[in-house]
Order: C-alpha cells, then sequence, then structure tokens
C-alpha cells in the first residue's frame, strides 16, 4: 500500500514539473531576430517572416509577393500552408485586427505583424485558394481573385 502512495505521489510530481517544463517551454517558443524581419517557431521549425505584406491582395501577388519576399539572407520563401498558418492560431492570444477593429484575431506571438483577419495559404483546388482566418482559426477556399480582407505571410522551412 505504502509502495502505491509512493508511486503516485511520484507521478503526480513528474506531471506537474512537465507542465512547469511545457509552459516554459511555449515562452521560448519564438526566437526574434529583428534585424533579419524574422521569426522562428522552434515548435514547428518554421521561420516566419516578422510582418505580412500589410495590404490587400489576391492569392497570385500573394504568391508571388511570397517567392520574391527577401529576409534573413534566405530567398526561399513561400506561402504557407493551412496548417502551418494554424500552427500560430492560439485561442489564448488576442488582439483587434488592425484592418477591422471589430475582428479580434489570435495569434500565438506578437512578434508576427499581422495586419487583418485572413491569410491566403498555398493550399489549391481549381480558381479556388485557400484562406487561413486568424478570428476563427479555420481555413475556407476563395476564388484566387478575392482580395478584402487578406494578407501574405511568407514562410520557410528552418535548416
Amino acid at each position: 500500500m505504502k509502495s502505491a502512495i509512493k508511486i503516485m505521489l511520484f507521478v503526480a510530481l513528474i506531471t506537474i514539473a512537465g507542465t512547469f517544463i511545457s509552459q516554459a517551454g511555449d515562452r521560448d517558443r519564438f526566437v526574434v531576430h529583428p534585424i533579419q524581419g524574422t521569426v522562428l517557431d522552434t515548435k514547428t521549425n518554421l521561420m516566419w517572416a516578422a510582418k505580412d505584406n500589410h495590404s490587400d491582395i489576391n492569392w497570385q501577388g500573394a504568391k508571388v509577393y511570397c517567392e520574391n519576399f527577401f529576409a534573413g539572407d534566405y530567398r526561399d520563401w513561400r506561402l504557407p500552408t493551412a496548417a502551418e498558418l494554424a500552427s500560430l492560431y492560439d485561442t489564448t492570444q488576442s488582439r483587434p485586427a488592425p484592418c477591422a477593429g471589430d475582428f479580434k484575431i489570435h495569434v500565438a506571438t506578437p512578434a508576427i505583424e499581422i495586419t487583418c483577419f485572413a491569410h491566403w495559404t498555398s493550399d489549391t483546388q481549381d480558381n479556388n485558394a485557400g484562406q487561413f482566418s486568424f478570428v476563427y482559426g479555420t481555413s475556407s477556399p476563395y476564388l484566387k481573385s478575392h482580395t478584402y480582407g487578406t494578407r501574405a505571410l511568407p514562410v520557410r522551412s528552418h535548416q
């Protein structure tokens, strides 16, 4: 009986310690390189541009913007997938969308400047492309010619 209690206490201590370690790891998740204009997400090993393109843009324009983006001495930037953008979505973080203050966006770090509520993804099908919503944390298809409230946020895989 005493050994069972000791085991339960040991498991409880390990669980509590793991929670504190995990929370500390989340605080150190994003490494900001202000001179380079990049933010490294150590959880996903993705490097993000420190800010989006700051204006409404259609899908083709977003794709070209990301492919021609240059920061941190890297030229291999691209449009992110919906899953990659979803990795930045965090319901515990909330701020007004600068383009429409009545929308609250949920971005895991303030180090990445998100200027509106939706961002284009590389996910396409026919004349549609995915837009990831930082309001709802979902991706939906839109016509590639759509522009209202959509931005481009370059990403690259960190080597």
